[in-house]
């Protein structure tokens, strides 16, 4: 596997300057599509947060818990806030790749960053963040360790969280 496609996790610290190893995965690849165009001829700019959710779904869905299963579990995931900064514009039938890196998980509420680079040009043209929590069908907040214990484990595992950081 190409280096410019994995997310290799494993160097990151955490907030109190701890190792974190966290599940390696891939980036998301793909290409501009016509319809994601403006007249202009450059990407409409709420397409880049579409391509952070595709980033998103795809990422768990390597880590084994696809958005359908977690649905199934009975498990909501709302977005709880977005934000993106945008550094040079992308154009159709260019590919780019979305880097997801893991930010905080604490089994209640979880925040990803995303780096979107020009896959010809490898420079960053986007990079934006989200933050989520974890409702269920009634739209109260779930506590995952308690009652979801191998989703919870998974997220733990892609997130690198240790015991001691949870409750922070």
């Amino acid at each position: 596997m190409p280096a410019c496609c994995l997310s290799t996790a494993g160097n990151a610290v955490s907030g109190k300057g701890r190792q974190r190893i966290m599940t390696e995965t891939k980036d998301y690849v793909r290409k501009v599509q016509y319809y994601e165009t403006d007249r202009m001829g450059i990407v409409h700019h709420s397409n880049y947060i579409r391509w952070m959710e595709e980033a998103r779904t795809d990422v768990l869905e390597q880590i084994g818990l696809p958005y359908d299963k977690i649905e199934r579990a009975g498990i909501l995931i709302p977005v709880l806030g977005v934000s993106c900064d945008y550094r040079i514009s992308f154009r159709y039938s260019e590919v780019f790749r979305v880097k997801v890196i893991p930010e905080k998980f604490n089994g209640i509420k979880m925040s990803l960053r995303y780096e979107i680079y020009g896959q010809e040009d490898g420079k960053l043209h986007a990079a934006g963040e989200t933050s989520h929590c974890f409702l269920d069908r009634k739209m109260k907040p779930v506590h995952m360790k308690r009652d979801y214990p191998e989703i919870y484990s998974r997220l733990t595992e892609y997130m690198g969280v240790k015991e001691e950081e949870e409750s922070l």
